[in-house]
Parts: C-alpha cells; structure tokens; sequence
C-alpha cells in the first residue's frame, strides 16, 4: 500500500522547530492517514508509528521536514486503553499492516476519524452538520484477503517468500499472514518448498538477476479453488513439467495454475505476458447470487466478505425503485452495476479497458441482465452524447482508482446533473477533494465508512450525494 505524504494545513510557518534526534514528549491527538499517531510539539505536527490517540510518549525526531516531523517512541509515559499486543510475530518488521497494536474498535473509529481528517483538510463544509456514520466492520478480521502477492527471494541457501520490511528492500519470509485466507497461506508456503526441493533460482533484486519473482495465489473463498501464478523474469523454467505435477500432487485444491513474465525492474507485480500452465484458466467466486470467472490477472476485490456488505451500502444509498435509468462510470467488469440492477429501469456502463467492457457484456448475459448495455470510453465523453441524444441518467455510480475523479468527469456530472451520485471512494483524500468540487450541485446526504482492510490504515466510504433543489 502506497504511503500518503502529508502536510499540514498552516502554512505559516517555514521551518519545524525540531532538530533531528531530539527528544521531547508528545500527547497523541489522533490516528494519521497511514496509521501513524499524531501529536504537536512547538505549533509542529509529529507523525509516530506506533502512537495511539490519548497516550502521553517520548518521542526522538527521526526525520524533520520544513513543515513536519517524524518520530519514534522512546517511552510509553501513558498507555492508551485500546492497546494490545500485535498477533503477528513480524508484525513489527513487515509493514503490510499498520494498526494491529490496536483494539478493533479503536481501529473502526479510528477510521471514521481519518474520513473526517480529509474532510477538515480538503473541503469547506460544516463537518458537524455532516452524516458521518459509523464504521462497519467484520464480525472476525483477520484472515479475509483472498489474494497474496508475495515476492520470493533466497536467504541462507534457503527459498523464502513474503513482504519487503517497513522502509527496507529486505524480504521478510512469512508462512503465517493473519489478514490472509489460510488457504492462501498454505499454498504459498508449499510452493515456495518446491521451488526449493527443486532448486528453481529465485530473483535477485540487488542483482537483478535470478527467475522466480513472485508467487501469487488467489483463492474462492466460497468454492474453496486455489489458483498460483509463478511472475518470472523470462518463459523458460527449469523442470517446468515436473514443478507442476509436483504442485498438482501436494496441493490438489490448486485447480489452476498459470506464469507471467515480467522482465521489468519495476514495483508492478505482473508483466504483460501471461501463460496458462495446468488446470483451468480461472477459478470460481460467489458473492451471494452472483458468480466470478478469475483469471491470472482479473481484479477482483480483496476481502469477498466485506465487498457484499460495500455494494448492499451502494445499492441502499443508490434507493432505486425500478423506474431509474443508472449510469455505471469505471464499471470495469461490471460488478456494481450488475449488483443494482434488480432495481433499475436500464443500466449502462463505461470502461476505457476493452477487455473489461468484454466482461462486463459476458457477465451481464450469465446474469440474465438484459437491461445492461456497456461502451468503451470515458464517462465524461460518453455522456454528454447521450445527453444531446436525450437520454439523462436520474443516478450515477462512481467507483473510481485511488486518484479519484477526474476533472474532466466532475465538470461532466454537474453539466448532466443526475438526480444522486453514489461515490464508492478507496482514498477518503480524493473523495473529500471531489466532493468540495461538487458541493456547489449536490448535498452530502451521508458519509458510510466501510473497513475493506482490517488491521490496515485504509477505509473506503460510500457516499450519497444529492442534486440540491435549487438545481
């Protein structure tokens, strides 16, 4: 997960009143967009991993920025109640999850509190006047991805795969992941045991030499199908045949098996090159009603359990009676769209990735959604046409990437003004930022977080936004 820069709102002051190793106590105010605590020392703020809102500490300055600081724990003066003891050994070391020191609760409104944060910071809205929910989350969280991506390496003559270290490139083997389905982890566990019985090389990365990158494993979470993908540096793999049928022998749930070669030095897991190798080219997921063909490198969202939840809070606020006509912007294979359309007098939906547009059409047929009709392009293209055309949307569904909406699309939906915009947002910074543009069109109705990522920093949010009166 990308790490978030930071800065704070004032910018009246041109350099922090710190120097780098020094120590000085800290009252933690709150939890930042990266999990890290929060707290001001001399009008500067300082960014503590490990810190959590309430505790008293002594900090030393490991970093000092013109308009910040970063710091770590010396000592813990006061603790607060919601801290407990990490479950996970590497915990510390990893970096893949930032909040496990911390009660569920605390982590649920702690994420409720990074919403508001980015809506203090990048609108001008009254956020007390606001409806900011309450987080939901998972009755057990842990154990809910059902896709690992883990980098391989060799250490000590021995295969090993897992995470690279908290700022570091140094692999940290893991059998155990907690927030991974157990099927992911034994599976990867094992196949990294055959690359090693085998003595296939792994990849160097301060060489930038060797073959097996990652390994990557992919699990139904309720057809129970696993599916591996070996990323490589090149197509050749030594006893290829005999890797499989090895695979095949030890791990019969692993019903699919393909490779990827990527060539390049660059922090993308997969390569443009795909290769079935043994099985079925996907596997099968189910999402209530709804079943998913997954291959190699379909997306697909990370914890099914809470993705059932996110789309029933899009298909509430979206409140469709039957007589609605539904744009679906980002659609992508279609899923939200699809997962409206019981309530819906027509859908259409827009992708710029054909692929996923030809996914989408397939889907629409398997579902018996004959009222779904799918375009490549860009919404802010698309619609403006059929605008002219007569044909206005009365609600919109955004699911956009992380950067949020673009200018061009925010410009598009208070020209074409549809009745209500469900904004389903992974970055509550964009969101909040889009949502400034739009306020001049729409009210905020309601703000629903949504813990996607337990023991993580990150939080999605449903958003209900309503066209005002006076337009």
């Amino acid at each position: 997960m990308k790490k978030q820069s930071y800065q704070p709102r004032s910018t009246k002051q041109k350099n922090a009143n710190i120097a780098p190793k020094q120590q000085f106590p800290l009252t933690i105010k709150r939890i930042g967009i990266n999990g890290e605590g929060v707290g001001y020392f001399k009008k500067t703020v300082v960014f503590v991993p490990g810190a959590l809102p309430g505790e008293e500490v002594v900090v030393e300055a490991t970093k000092v920025h013109p308009k910040f600081a970063e710091a770590r724990i010396k000592k813990i003066r006061k603790k607060s109640v919601q801290r407990i003891k990490a479950p996970c050994p590497v915990y510390e070391l990893c970096g893949g999850c930032q909040l496990q020191h911390m009660t569920y609760e605390g982590q649920l409104e702690a994420k409720r509190d990074i919403l508001i944060q980015a809506l203090e910071r990048y609108t001008k809205l009254d956020i007390n006047k606001l409806d900011i929910r309450p987080t939901i989350g998972m009755e057990h969280p842990e154990n809910y991805r059902n896709k690992s991506q883990f980098q391989v390496s060799e250490k000590d003559g021995k295969t090993i795969a897992g995470l690279f270290g908290l700022n570091s490139h140094k692999i940290i083997d893991i059998d155990e992941c907690m927030v991974q389905h157990p099927e992911t982890n034994k599976v990867t566990t094992e196949v990294k045991r055959i690359l090693n019985d085998f003595n296939i090389p792994t990849f160097d990365k301060k060489t930038n030499k060797g073959l097996i990158k990652n390994i990557v494993t992919r699990v139904g979470f309720e057809t129970g199908e696993v599916q591996v993908v070996l990323v490589t540096t090149k197509k050749d793999i030594p006893r290829k045949s005999l890797l499989i049928e090895e695979i095949k022998k030890r791990l019969p749930q692993v019903v699919s098996i393909a490779q990827n070669i990527n060539p390049k030095k660059t922090s993308l897991i997969f390569g443009d090159e795909t290769i079935h190798l043994s099985g079925k080219e996907s596997i099968e997921e189910r999402l209530e009603d709804f079943s998913y063909e997954l291959s190699a490198r379909a997306f697909f969202q990370l914890n099914p359990i809470q993705t059932v939840k996110l789309y029933n809070e899009a298909k509430k606020a979206a409140a469709l009676t039957g007589r609605e006509k539904l744009v679906d912007a980002y659609c992508g294979v279609g899923t939200i769209g699809l997962w409206l359309a019981d309530g819906a007098l027509e859908i259409r939906g827009m992708d710029v990735i054909k692929e996923g547009i030809d996914d989408a059409k397939k889907n629409a047929k398997k579902f018996g959604v004959d009222h779904a009709e799918y375009f490549v392009g860009a919404a802010e293209k698309l619609m403006p046409k059929w605008q002219k055309e007569g044909w206005n949307p009365d609600v919109m569904v955004v699911d956009p990437p992380r950067t949020g909406l673009d200018q061009a699309l925010l410009d598009t939906i208070k020209k074409v003004k549809p009745k209500r915009v469900v904004y389903v947002s992974c970055n509550p910074s964009t969101l909040a930022k889009d949502i400034d543009d739009l306020k001049g069109v729409y009210d905020v109705k309601y703000l629903q977080p949504v813990d996607m990522f337990p023991q993580t920093a990150h939080v999605e949010v449903v958003t209900n936004l309503e066209l005002k009166m006076s337009n």
